[in-house]
């Protein structure tokens, strides 16, 4: 069965219609990372604890080996004694109890017999990453490891979790192609394990991940490739970010999908640190839900504001006013990124009222504009539409408000040509020729387009009492 329908945006949907938790033992969920440590802060247990973190479990750690790395390359490895490792799985295991653990760095063939031997002991439910080679190629498992890791280790796992090149080293064969990813899955299914993620970032065009569960045809997760120098530490976060969603009781499948979705941010807004391949970032995630808390709750306190207030109607043109607020950079993408009030406001008996709540996605031409402006300065983060007229850009320029204009009559062909240019072109036209993003910019209309105001701000509570400011001053001309 081919999954090929899951595109990011229902990848998204998928990952936001979430199952109900299922705590496994009382409290915060537990996970245990088995893996060696990353001294550059990008892989291993490193990226695993900050993915435990970002998911909302608590992490346990089995260090495996220390190995001394940074973005360009592996300097040195340093196993821990095999009997060191177990006494830490024992440890924590006897105490603090896991709902869920995953293997990643093993090392050595007797490091992976221990840990199949504790994980078997412990009745663990394991996701096994199989890490092999380092990103900068670097050998990270011994060659008379990876029999052990095959006849000890993976009939153990719930799910296993390797890149092409691991899948090759452990069916000795190609994989290359979505079809060898299938192959390689059931051939791996028959060395034991549940289930098994064969991961499609390195192949040709869009990043398809393929899934062999027992019992059941092999489903593909398509998700667009992400042009990033940020990859390091990719594979640690999504085995990570599986075990930490089956902890919490969520399903293989949606764990898989929510993991990739999880993934695809920690590579999107990954550290551009070192002079090599870059860490993922999967605390990007969490900065991205606390922003969004954040802009919603801004949005609420301006909606009120506008709601509460007599005058501003007055400022209201025929397509109706809506305000908005962007994600901060770099997660401030496409018009996905920016709240706005769907339906925009409507003038009910002299006051601005809206009909739902403020969301993502839900502005176009004001979201297009505070993009834009975004990119001039990134601090003016909201934007609202009113009315143009001489009356009311006499009272902002009374109120000492910096004024900025385009002309859209002289829009080049090649901007009215593309859909949604005009907005970010006469934005920047604006903004260049003033050398700043201005308190407001407007337009005075071209055939068929309506003259307009962009009010701007940082926030959009800011540029709602600006609005409420120009309209008690152009009440008062009247």
């Amino acid at each position: 069965m081919r999954r090929g329908a899951v595109t990011k945006q229902l990848l998204y949907q998928n990952a936001v219609n979430r199952t109900p938790v299922k705590l496994l033992s009382k409290g915060i969920p537990k996970v245990l990372t088995v893996a060696g440590s990353d001294s550059g802060g990008g892989a291993g247990i490193e990226a695993d604890l900050k993915t435990f973190a970002a998911l909302g479990v608590h992490g346990l750690v089995a260090i495996t080996a220390v190995t001394a790395q940074n973005t360009i390359g592996v300097l040195g490895v340093c196993e821990i004694p095999p009997r060191m490792v177990r006494l830490q799985i024992d440890a924590v295991v006897r105490d603090i109890g896991v709902d869920a653990a995953k293997t990643g760095m093993l090392s050595s063939s007797a490091i992976v017999k221990e840990v199949a031997s504790a994980a078997k002991r412990h009745k663990l439910r394991l996701v096994v990453d199989p890490v092999m080679v380092s990103k900068s190629g670097a050998s990270l498992l011994r060659s008379d490891a990876i029999e052990s890791l095959i006849s000890c280790l993976l009939p153990l796992a719930e799910v296993v979790t390797p890149n092409l090149d691991e899948a090759e080293a452990l069916t000795g064969s190609k994989v290359r192609s979505v079809e060898a990813c299938r192959r390689a899955g059931l051939r791996i299914l028959d060395m034991g394990p549940k289930a098994v993620v064969i991961k499609g970032g390195h192949l040709k065009g869009d990043a398809i991940d393929v899934l062999c569960q027992r019992g059941r045809s092999p489903i593909e997760f398509q998700g667009p490739r992400i042009d990033s120098a940020t990859t390091h530490g990719t594979g640690c976060t999504f085995s990570s970010a599986i075990a930490a969603f089956l902890a919490k009781g969520v399903p293989l499948e949606e764990a898989v999908v929510r993991a990739k979705d999880f993934v695809g941010n920690a590579i999107r807004y990954g550290l551009a640190v070192g002079k090599g391949t870059g860490p993922v970032d999967p605390t990007s995630n969490l900065q991205i839900d606390a922003e969004k808390y954040r802009v919603t709750q801004l949005m609420q306190d301006a909606i009120s504001i506008i709601e509460s207030s007599n005058a501003i109607s007055a400022l209201t043109p025929e397509c109706q006013i809506n305000i908005v607020m962007a994600l901060p950079k770099p997660y401030a993408l496409n018009t996905e990124s920016v709240c706005g009030v769907p339906g925009r406001f409507h003038n009910i008996g002299g006051k601005l009222r809206v009909a739902s709540c403020p969301a993502f996605g839900a502005s176009n031409h004001v979201a297009r504009a505070v993009l834009a402006a975004m990119d001039f300065d990134p601090e003016m983060r909201a934007a609202m539409n009113m009315r143009c007229s001489k009356e009311i850009l006499s009272a902002c320029q009374r109120l000492g408000f910096s004024v900025g204009s385009y002309d859209r009559i002289k829009e080049p062909t090649k901007i009215k040509a593309e859909e949604g240019a005009t907005i970010p072109w006469g934005i920047r036209e604006a903004a260049e020729r003033l050398g700043a993003v201005p308190d407001l910019i407007y337009h005075g209309g071209d055939w068929g387009k309506e003259p307009m105001i962009t009010l701007f701000g940082r926030d959009p509570v800011e540029v709602a009492m600006k609005a409420l400011k120009i309209s008690h001053a152009t009440a008062n001309v009247r």
